[in-house]
């Protein structure tokens, strides 16, 4: 009868021996993958998304903040709320472009088609109603 203890006790615990060998082996084999690209970021040196919606979530909102209300810290990031300055499609083109004051420059990262998408999303949204859209073509004509 002793000896069918021992050999349970025996048996439990190498089960659990084995239990926490496949668990560790997991945790190490999950740890020597690839880090994921982190979804909220472009990999590379410019960027990928093409509709206005991600591209101010994934640039403008950093500073602007995700209601587009700006704000004041370690520097003044302007409220793009009812902002007068956009209801001039070319200003905002030559800003996402060219940069200005603190803001940089985005035209080296950013495609015609992606600086039309942003400007006409933020043009378009946070009570802003700008209706006549900027086209790859107007982008296109500021850069020269």
């Amino acid at each position: 009868m002793r000896q069918a203890k021992i050999n349970a006790g025996a048996a439990v615990a190498a089960a659990m021996s084995a239990v926490l060998y496949l668990l560790s082996f997991m945790a190490c084999a999950q740890d020597m993958r690839p880090p994921a690209l982190d979804p909220g970021l472009s990999p590379g040196s410019v960027f990928v998304e093409r509709d206005g919606e991600t591209l101010f979530a994934r640039i403008c909102q950093g500073c602007h903040m995700t209601d587009a209300r700006g704000a004041t810290g370690a520097g003044t990031y302007p409220s793009l709320v009812r902002n007068s300055n956009l209801q001039t499609g070319a200003y905002a083109v030559a800003v996402v472009v060219n940069g200005q004051r603190g803001m940089p420059p985005f035209g080296e990262t950013l495609s015609d088609a992606q600086v039309a998408a942003v400007v006409n999303y933020v043009r378009m949204h946070f009570d802003n109603r700008y209706q006549d859209a900027v086209t790859p073509e107007d982008v296109r004509a500021v850069r020269r």
